[in-house]
């Protein structure tokens, strides 16, 4: 049997290129090799305040981004978090089995209680537990992740590790799927800090931005005060983020993309990345992307049919969960 993999985004903002090259892409090329879940994980996204009528439009929005930057939605899982319930309830199971010393030493709650500091709650706590029961309710063996999600699967291991030493081999214990390229892409203002979705959107490149705007973007990308074009990402980070995104984008290696620009002045590399942006993202992107969200019959379809996948995956390790704790189950089910 093929290998699961589990993988989640919050429908908080549109993903960015950052999301595409260091994540997104790579999933398309596993669909063939693993069974894959990709989850639109808007019970995450809860523990900042949302607008409902925003978080409901940003999450079919989601969804229809992972379908138009190439995850098909018949070999692949693709989910919304809320529509199966198991999460929830196994959340609940392993935040028994998880300990308040650990849930506080995680990186990402002490910068998001000291961003929002006026509503730190105990979901915004509880949240890596969430993750836990996300990957572990199906039995996934893979789960891509960077830099600042390692500690949270880290723990979601811990939890597997000490269910399964309890109750026995109930859970799979996850390992970290790490791309060997474009797992780092970075700010264009700040080549020293990665590239996010919340960054303010001068700082970005979103999937759904204006061909015109992207281009804009990249010309306004720090670089030095050298000339000369080469891949050092301790002495010349701007550069060689822009190196890293021209070589990820059309599928080649840093020596060959770096050899391209031999000679060449940095307003050209500028423009030449991020044309290579609009031509092989952008575009495709927006062009699928305006298609399907024209489609929401057929996006509802899509939501209820993976749904209902998730549900017959996750069931029957859910049940073995409650059977093992000591729960009637099968009475009511």
């Amino acid at each position: 049997m093929k290998k699961i993999i589990f993988s989640g985004m919050q429908p908080t903002s549109v993903p960015q290129i950052g999301n595409y090259l260091g994540a997104i892409k790579n999933w398309n090329a596993l669909q063939s090799q693993y069974n894959s879940l990709y989850c639109v994980v808007d019970l995450h996204a809860i523990t900042i305040r949302q607008d409902p009528n925003e978080l409901r439009q940003n999450s079919l929005n989601l969804l229809a981004l992972y379908i138009a930057a190439g995850l098909d939605p018949d070999e692949n899982i693709i989910y919304i978090q809320s529509h199966y319930n198991g999460h929830t309830e196994l959340s609940w199971i392993l935040s028994c089995f998880a300990y308040m010393g650990e849930l506080g030493r995680m990186t990402q709650y002490k910068d998001k209680s000291s961003k929002h500091n006026e509503n730190v709650n105990a979901g915004l706590f509880n949240y890596p537990v969430l993750m836990a029961a996300d990957i572990l309710l199906f039995g996934a063996h893979l789960v891509p992740v960077g830099d600042d999600q390692k500690q949270h699967l880290e723990l979601a291991r811990d939890i597997a590790i000490r269910f399964n030493n309890v109750y026995g081999d109930i859970f799979t214990v996850p390992e970290a799927y790490i791309p060997k390229s474009g797992a780092r892409i970075m700010s264009l203002a700040n080549p020293e800090k990665k590239m996010s979705k919340s960054d303010e959107a001068a700082n970005q490149i979103s999937l759904l931005d204006a061909p015109e705007a992207v281009m804009k973007k990249f010309k306004r990308a720090v670089t030095d005060s050298e000339t000369e074009i080469r891949y050092d990402p301790e002495s010349k980070p701007g550069i060689s983020n822009l190196l890293e995104i021209y070589a990820t984008t059309l599928g080649i290696s840093i020596d060959k993309a770096t050899a391209e620009f031999a000679g060449s002045g940095y307003g050209h590399l500028k423009t030449t990345v991020g044309q290579a942006v609009v031509d092989e993202i952008i575009n495709p992107i927006q062009s699928k992307y305006s298609d399907l969200t024209k489609n929401k019959d057929y996006l509802h379809q899509i939501m209820q049919k993976n749904a209902a996948k998730a549900k017959e995956l996750g069931d029957p390790i859910l049940r073995k969960v409650k059977e093992a704790v000591g729960f009637i189950v099968g009475c009511v089910d």
